[in-house]
């Protein structure tokens, strides 16, 4: 393909939005345009990279017997409101009507199509097992899109959905979706891990995200150091120790002022005490009623294991005054003793292992110290709700503690059980000729976060390094004097030798000057740059150069194609894909 007859525009400057490497690049290399906040059209050579993951991706679900179908984006809220979610989702779902006032939604996932589909189509046992999946456009309206593809409202994304007799057979499609995930992120060449998380609004008991390893990533990852544990930070269980007991009769908690002093850091140093000797109550509102919940005073709340204690669809932290002023309670001030008993209280499991504490009075300007949680606090429930850091320990092996990661979820797996065959009537007979709901799984990709992952794990400061596998071309083929016959012939000739060869190849033939085409290769990061100019050309040379590496090299013109065939071999070209 030639660059002249190619639509590719780079930019020298960065997008004002563009904050992450994969924003910047992938704007700068003109594979993306934004449209609107969050959403984009995807330009010909990322599209060329979106088809060489989506093979893949088919390459891979075929041969793990999936077949593939395709759903359509609009979907009717009967089918939602069947389920459960046409309200339980939230603001994310894009909701309509058509002409005739009937309620649609903007698909964020399919769950609900692909249950209709099944429990349309299958009947018997025999029916099963079944495993299904598309690649489409999904849409979620998120409240702040960010980075580009990583945080995006329209985003193309791989589906599958798997339905099984029973429990044990569905665990059984699990585990092969999940190393057919592990089978699709090595071809593409990508470092990642799957970890344990949380299943979120899609639901389930049970799940893994693969998150790709970057620095840059969204997502904190705790993995232990002794066993074969990881989590996401907000899913991650932690090493607790036992609740503490009083050997004895406890004195009550003292009074203190402390005027103006409402930061746990400021209590503390005030007090004369660490940070760790503090606890801090928080108010939120969970599904419109109030709660509370109370943590170390050094560590963050984690919200999602908060929800989960409290069985709650939706958490807002409270910041309307009138929500403490109605019920005598002071910001900055929150304590367990004396507590609303009608607001339920749930309490990290640490902070019930603590021998004494400083907690909040209840009292404007003032806390309390000699607080014994054991003694003196009455949770509705214990549960682990401090974020999970490096160093926590291991809840699994009992040995290991904590590192810390960051990462980039490029795909997530959930066992879902009969959440949605239950609610929408998904049912097959068994031997007996008896009804039984079918047992489900859900499995996702996302393809644009996937490429946008792979330029975050893959860059250096001038520009893109592809992996070769999902690279949009396999070399950049340069020609420093397009107006030179002999330049001319030897380029057209390398190009015909590297496509009988199979090797995709974009040639620049613009008439830019030369730097601007090395910057520009190097911005693309194509993995083999190979330039041709009348001065090489005298000494029968054409200069190979490695894009991962940087290294250059003169070869012969002759050998030239062996040559760039050999190093795109070194870099893992020749799997099935290429």
């Amino acid at each position: 393909m030639k660059r002249s007859r190619f639509l590719l525009n780079t930019l020298k400057e960065t997008p004002k939005e563009a904050v992450v490497a994969s924003h910047i690049l992938l704007a700068r290399a003109g594979m993306i345009k934004q449209v609107a906040s969050g959403i984009y059209t995807y330009m010909p050579l990322a599209t060329r990279v979106l088809h060489k993951i989506e093979t893949i991706i088919r390459e891979e679900l075929d041969a793990a017997g999936c077949q593939e179908l395709l759903m359509p984006v609009v979907q009717p809220a009967e089918l939602w409101v069947e389920s459960g979610r046409w309200q339980e989702y939230g603001k994310e779902l894009l909701r309509l009507k058509d002409r005739k006032d009937n309620d649609y939604c903007l698909g964020p996932t399919h769950e609900e199509i692909i249950t209709d589909v099944v429990r349309r189509e299958v009947r018997s046992y025999k029916d099963l097992p079944l495993n299904l999946y598309q690649i489409q456009t999904k849409f979620r309206d998120e409240i702040r899109p960010r980075f580009g593809l990583m945080r995006g409202r329209e985003f193309l994304m791989k589906d599958a959905y798997s339905f099984d007799v029973d429990t044990e057979a569905a665990t059984a499609s699990y585990w092969d979706m999940h190393r057919a995930y592990s089978r699709i992120f090595s071809r593409c060449k990508l470092e990642f891990r799957p970890v344990e998380a949380d299943s979120g609004a899609i639901g389930g008991d049970y799940n893994h995200e693969f998150q790709v390893l970057a620095r840059s990533g969204e997502d904190l990852v705790l993995s232990c150091g002794n066993c074969d544990y990881a989590a996401n930070a907000e899913r991650c269980e932690i090493k607790e120790a036992p609740a503490y007991e009083p050997a004895g009769a406890v004195a009550d908690p003292r009074v203190v002022d402390t005027p103006g002093k409402k930061t746990i850091e400021e209590v503390a140093g005030f007090l004369g005490v660490a940070p760790e000797a503090c606890v801090k109550t928080l108010l939120y509102q969970a599904d419109g009623r109030l709660i509370a919940a109370m943590i170390p005073g050094h560590r963050e709340l984690n919200e999602v294991a908060l929800k989960r204690a409290a069985g709650a669809v939706s958490l807002e932290i409270a910041v309307d005054p009138a929500l403490f002023a109605n019920r005598g309670l002071h910001p900055g001030f929150l304590g367990p003793i004396d507590f609303p008993e009608d607001i339920p209280l749930y309490v990290d499991a640490a902070v019930m292992a603590a021998p004494e504490t400083v907690a909040g009075a209840n009292q404007p300007e003032k806390h309390l110290v000699g607080v014994v949680p054991a003694a003196h606090v009455k949770p509705t429930a214990t549960a682990t709700l401090r974020q999970a850091v490096e160093g926590d320990g291991c809840p699994r092996c009992g040995k290991g503690r904590f590192k810390a990661f960051r990462g980039i979820e490029v795909g997530h797996i959930f066992r879902l059980g009969t959440k949605y065959s239950e609610s929408m009537n998904a049912v097959y007979l068994d031997q007996n000729g008896k009804e039984r709901p079918i047992v489900m799984g859900c499995y996702g990709i996302g393809v644009g976060r996937t490429m946008a992952a792979a330029i975050e794990q893959n860059h250096d400061e001038d520009g893109i390094i592809w992996p070769v596998s999902i690279a949009p071309f396999h070399v950049m083929l340069l020609n420093l004097d397009v107006k030179d016959e002999q330049v001319l012939g030897a380029v057209d000739g390398l190009y015909a030798g590297l496509r009988a060869k199979g090797v995709e190849t974009l040639v620049d033939d613009t008439p830019q000057r030369p730097g601007f085409k090395f910057k520009d290769a190097d911005l693309i990061g194509l993995p083999v740059q190979a330039t041709v100019g009348a001065r090489s050309l005298k000494n029968g040379v054409v200069e190979i150069k490695i894009r991962r590496s940087g290294e250059k090299r003169a070869v012969p013109l002759g050998a030239a194609v062996d040559e760039i065939v050999a190093e795109l071999q070194k870099l893992g070209w020749g799997s099935p894909l290429e």
